[in-house]
């Protein structure tokens, strides 16, 4: 019976029988225009990730349980598909660049999977990045002065000519997500259509 509940699951949520995603998706990586800075100092941008599978994710550092949560599944994700993972790109984009410097987020995504790469920049950068993906976020203040981020918390699944595949929600099941992720690395020699 749970066999039979987890098919009619990936059916309506991956599969054949899946809708469209509402609203506006994220526009083909190719089409983007931004530069950011990864975890080690280098210039990355959307042409970093064209060429191979891609997962993006939209966080930041001081995040209490979103982002730690998500990495922690990503973390798992790629350890479910062995040696498929190393074909993908995966990158955790600040939306708290103040915070979160080259040196912070370098700390932060060396407590999850070696394959996770972690992208700051400039305020007016993580914009464009933001719009492009379709991602949004917003700086909401705490008591004393601080500040926490509302953001995005779907994963972002792109295919090796960086075409959208699908998004990946959050706590979204292993056994859905990774079919997900299979689709996009299956999609890796399908020409692109005009």
């Amino acid at each position: 019976m749970l066999v039979f509940a987890l098919f009619i699951g990936w059916w309506q949520v991956d599969g054949p029988g899946s809708p469209e995603p509402a609203g506006q998706m994220p526009i083909a990586l190719s089409a983007m225009d931004f530069s950011l800075t990864d975890h080690e100092g280098k210039e990355v941008g959307p042409g970093t990730l064209v060429g191979r599978p891609s997962m993006v994710f939209f966080g930041f550092t001081y995040c209490p349980d979103v982002c730690p949560t998500t990495l922690s599944d990503i973390s798992g994700w790629l350890d479910d598909l062995g040696e498929e993972a190393e074909v993908m790109n995966v990158v955790f984009i600040t939306v708290d660049p103040e915070r979160d410097t080259v040196e912070a987020m370098a700390e932060y995504v060396g407590h999850f999977h070696s394959a996770i790469r972690g992208w700051t920049g400039e305020d007016e950068e993580i914009e464009a990045a933001a719009r492009s993906f379709r991602a949004s976020y917003e700086r909401v203040p705490t008591e004393g002065g601080n500040y926490t981020m509302n953001h995005t918390a779907s994963v972002f699944l792109f295919d090796a000519v960086g075409r959208f595949v699908t998004t990946i929600d959050y706590h979204e099941p292993r056994e859905f997500a990774v079919p997900k992720i299979k689709r996009a690395l299956k999609e890796i020699a399908k020409p692109e259509t005009s």
